[in-house]
């Protein structure tokens, strides 16, 4: 058989899978398509491919790539690079250090619109996980008979404004967001009421051990690590707050994806199919939390990780649950989807809190920056991996308020407590 013809087969080959996925939801060969990738005009553009993350447990998808070599089964090989602070994952992601990033939803449409540092047009691949982070208080609020958000209120309202100070991992990142929209729903106002510093998250443990601050936003596993060593207590989970709500995603530079669309396509397979890979068992997620413990990772005790790596959480103050919104990589194929009202949705809160001053263009922002596209195409490669029927979603927030993404101005003017 000619070259020619080789070639020809394939392409109409990867034309078909792609129409079948568009029509159907899912390959109708799976495996095929990465191979048909693996070469020729498809191949991907850079072999190598520098993923930064920060350490927290919902970078796992990023780090089982490598380690079960799916990465290699799209022709790429992921490079993790272990950073410090989300402030440096911006930095080198703008400057080109980092190709892409385990990086945070909101911080992510905050560099879009210039918010968090020097505008820059991003690209969201897909969603790396829902769920799984948490509010940690000291235990010396404990102590004060202060357990809940009722009764911190109450605190907050009996101190002088600026008395105490909360954590989160970046002005206008999702630890902020969570940590402000869980104090403004009890009618703590975030920007008066209290004081909020930047906290790297693995810092966060020993800057509530000296005394830096009374509470503090973070993913896993800082929160258990705080009961672990006798410090704090979680007084809310994230799904609390918004049950499967967004949280990282693999997230890069606009103009990367346009030099480099098929490594783009062959990195966020890769990272899907690890996620995948990582929700298809509990015996996957406790090898996961063994891998993720190590040095090169978190750096903590595997116990620390693998309990609400699973779901079982207690708080430290006595109260045990399974929880159904537990940290997810992937469940049955929802949690991927870079949803376009999950990006706008982050937008409609730095406009609450006066980040961004006039309404944007909140479903025009969200098509620029959510590669639908992109994460299509990596769906296809994979194979089986279901697509939703609309690029939008509904959720009811801890406070009952519906959001679907239908009013973004209306949704962000909405709120009593806000700038």
């Amino acid at each position: 058989m000619s070259a020619s013809k080789t070639t020809g087969m394939a392409v109409s080959r990867r034309q078909f899978l792609l129409g079948s996925a568009a029509i159907g939801g899912s390959v109708v060969l799976p495996g095929m398509m990465n191979r048909v990738w693996a070469a020729g005009s498809d191949a991907p553009e850079k072999k190598e491919i520098r993923v930064g993350f920060i350490p927290l447990t919902d970078c796992a998808s990023v780090v089982m790539a490598t380690i079960k070599g799916f990465d290699k089964k799209y022709g790429i090989t992921i490079i993790p690079s272990k950073e410090a602070n989300w402030a440096t994952v911006r930095d080198k992601l703008l400057s080109g250090e980092l190709d892409a990033a385990h990086i945070l939803y909101g911080q992510l449409y905050g560099l879009q619109m210039g918010l968090s540092g020097p505008q820059s047009n991003m690209a969201a691949l897909m969603t790396i996980n829902q769920n799984g982070q948490g509010i940690t208080l000291a235990n010396q609020l404990r102590d004060a008979g202060i357990t809940d958000l009722a009764q911190l209120q109450k605190y907050v309202a009996a101190s002088p404004a600026g008395t105490y100070t909360f954590a989160q991992t970046f002005p206008t990142g999702t630890h902020a967001m969570w940590l402000y929209y869980w104090l403004a729903s009890a009618g703590i106002h975030p920007l008066n009421d209290i004081r909020t510093v930047v906290v790297p998250p693995p810092q966060m443990v020993m800057n509530l051990k000296i005394g830096n601050m009374v509470g503090y936003c973070v993913g896993e596993p800082w929160n258990q690590r705080a009961i672990s060593d006798g410090l704090g207590f979680t007084a809310a989970t994230s799904q609390d707050i918004w049950p499967d709500h967004p949280e990282k995603v693999l997230g890069t530079r606009a103009d990367w994806v346009k030099a480099n669309p098929n490594s783009a396509r062959a990195l966020t397979a890769a990272v899907l199919e690890a996620s995948r890979w990582i929700d298809a068992s509990d015996d996957n997620r406790r090898e996961t939390a063994g891998v993720l413990a190590g040095r090169a990772y978190i750096n903590t005790k595997e116990e620390t990780i693998v309990g609400r790596m699973l779901g079982e959480y207690q708080n430290g103050l006595g109260k045990s649950w399974k929880d159904p919104h537990a940290m997810r990589f992937y469940r049955d194929g929802t949690v991927n989807y870079p949803y376009l009202s999950d990006g706008m949705w982050f937008l409609t809160q730095h406009k609450r809190w006066g980040m961004l001053t006039a309404d944007p263009d909140y479903l025009a922002v969200a098509r620029q920056v959510n590669r639908i596209d992109i994460y299509r195409q990596a769906a296809a490669a994979v194979g089986n991996i279901p697509l939703p029927d609309s690029d939008m979603r509904s959720s009811v927030l801890m406070d009952g308020r519906r959001w679907d993404g239908s009013d973004p101005s209306g949704y962000a003017a909405s709120f009593s407590v806000k700038k």
